[in-house]
């Protein structure tokens, strides 16, 4: 009989298990455990969308949607599209279920994303982000409730050192006509010497040249105007606001006045946090003011800020966390105490004890597994006692195990020793 060939996983895509999903995990618990210090609500979005709510909200011209996004059609004839970020299908949420009533709504997220781009260091193309949002506030306030959170997840999860927050203003609505008009004559007056890739973002984005990082542009890029050569006073004051409020929370900074948004919708801060130690790919968290993305879902104007964050490039910053040991393991001394070792662990762990129960071998090769697997202590089941062996039996932490079995399963039999 031939031998049939295991699949091969895609391209781009990962499997995690021991320390890597460990990393992964603790990342997300302390993403949860801070959005609660700052009230966010917890929202879940659908996987895929209609392939308009990415097409309007990232814009047709984007490397995301027309080269990047998974689109297929479903058996009914839909355009679908796996979303390849959240805050589309949020803000087409917000529209669709009636959220603008809780207005302003601040949500948080995460969950897989999913883009067809060449997988490199921290990036894959099913991906995993963070996300948090601010929809219905015009306030500066909001921004920089959002920034200080963001401060906030870097620290607790111990990945701040060496990570900068460089932030920028986009302006307003004015600022940035001008800016992009004065922009256009720049590069127009050298397009002989700007990159084939520049050359088109002159047609269709010309704020992206900015960020170039071709050394045929780099020049030109650097003697463009400034942004705040067009500034006007309202857009210089939210700015301001902003990096007030900033140094009041203690939240250290630093202007890069060539960090752009290139979507018409995005206005004033745009921000990002970035690491040296990741390569070239050194943005662990960002985000910005985007005023105008739900108007192009066909809601009314509404004010919004948010971010995100990519969970495999902060997992890959963090110390490794511990394992999931059990605190104790239960082996029956013989086969036919099966039956009460399975009652035993299953009183221990609905008493909220973390409980082995091997199931391979005789006593003492179970023990060998729950010792592999770093049980704290082995409950092993008699005729007519329990005996807790620990490495340490005078020991905290095994006189509070022991406790702890007492009190779940009330046994006045149970006796320690030392392993």
């Amino acid at each position: 009989m031939a031998k049939i060939e295991t699949p091969r996983p895609i391209r781009g895509t990962q499997d995690m298990l021991g320390e890597q999903a460990l990393r992964f995990q603790h990342v997300v618990d302390t993403f949860e455990r801070v959005r609660k210090l700052y009230a966010f609500q917890r929202v879940e979005v659908p996987v895929f969308e209609a392939t308009a709510v990415f097409a309007r909200s990232l814009g047709e011209t984007t490397d995301v949607v027309s080269k990047e996004m998974y689109t297929f059609e479903d058996r009914g004839g839909d355009s679908l599209t796996l979303r390849p970020e959240f805050t589309a299908g949020i803000a087409r949420a917000y529209l669709t279920e009636g959220w603008q009533q809780y207005a302003p709504l601040k949500v948080a997220t995460h969950g897989p994303l999913f883009r067809y781009e060449r997988p490199q260091k921290g990036r894959f193309r099913q991906f995993h982000q963070l996300d948090a949002e601010v929809i219905g506030a015009a306030e500066p306030a909001a921004d920089v409730e959002l920034l200080v959170m963001a401060d906030q997840l870097l620290r607790e999860l111990g990945v701040s050192e060496g990570v900068t927050l460089q932030l920028n203003t986009l302006g307003d609505a004015e600022t940035r006509n001008a800016w992009r008009d004065a922009l256009v004559r720049h590069f127009t007056a050298h397009r002989g010497e700007l990159s084939e890739d520049s050359l088109d973002r002159l047609e269709r984005n010309p704020m992206r040249i900015l960020d170039s990082k071709d050394p045929r542009d780099r020049p030109i890029a650097d003697e463009a105007p400034a942004i705040d050569d067009v500034l006007t006073s309202e857009a210089g004051a939210f700015f301001e606001a902003v990096t007030k409020g900033l140094d009041a929370a203690g939240v250290a900074w630093t202007r890069n006045p060539r960090l752009v948004r290139g979507l018409d919708y995005y206005r004033h801060t745009a921000f990002e946090f970035v690491t040296d130690r990741l390569g070239a790919q050194g943005t662990v968290l960002g985000g910005g003011r985007y005023d105008g993305l739900i108007e192009t879902l066909g809601g009314s104007h509404t004010p919004a800020v948010g971010w995100a964050a990519g969970i495999e490039r902060l997992a890959m910053l963090i110390e490794a966390p511990e394992g999931d040991a059990p605190s104790v393991a239960v082996i029956p001394d013989k086969p036919e105490l099966e039956s009460e070792a399975i009652k035993i662990a299953a009183r221990l762990r609905s008493c909220g004890v973390a409980t082995e129960l091997p199931f391979r071998g005789n006593a003492k090769r179970r023990a060998e597994l729950a010792r592999k697997r770093g049980a704290k202590g082995l409950l092993y089941v008699r005729e007519d006692q329990l005996f807790l062996s620990t490495s340490e039996r005078e020991s905290a932490e095994s006189m509070q195990l022991s406790q702890k079995i007492m009190d779940a399963l009330g046994q006045s039999y149970l006796v320690g020793g030392v392993e």
